[in-house]
């Protein structure tokens, strides 16, 4: 078992078990949140490895939750790869400048995400 944990941000319980199912398969260890603001939270207390956050979520939006990760020095350094479903021209960008390390538009191969997660968070 690794030491390596991954926050997915997801409001869609669908997704948050495609998700699951896929690291259920590595070594990563999996928390989860519902919604930007839970999602903070747990980000503040276990100070996860890599953040997978939906762009979509209720009561905190995924791009506003990212540049409010980014701005506490506790997870400002997390790697974070934003997740959409409604992939729009700039939403990248927007993204990017919100502090996200990477853009993935959903839907997505589970090794295309699994790749990425690798990248940030190399298995030991």
């Amino acid at each position: 078992m690794t030491d390596k944990t991954i926050l997915h941000m997801e409001d869609n319980a669908s997704n948050r078990k495609i998700v699951r199912d896929l690291l259920s398969r590595t070594s990563y260890r999996l928390i989860e949140a519902a919604d930007g603001e839970l999602g903070i939270a747990l980000a503040l207390k276990e100070l996860p490895d890599l953040i997978l956050m939906d762009v979509q979520m209720p009561k905190v939006s995924g791009l506003e939750a990212t540049r409010r990760l980014r701005a506490d020095p506790k997870t400002g350094d997390i790697p974070i790869i934003a997740v959409t479903s409604f992939a729009l021209s700039g939403d990248d960008q927007k993204a990017k400048k919100a502090g996200a390390n990477a853009y993935l538009a959903k839907p997505y191969s589970p090794r295309e995400l699994l790749g990425l997660i690798r990248k940030f968070l190399p298995e030991t």
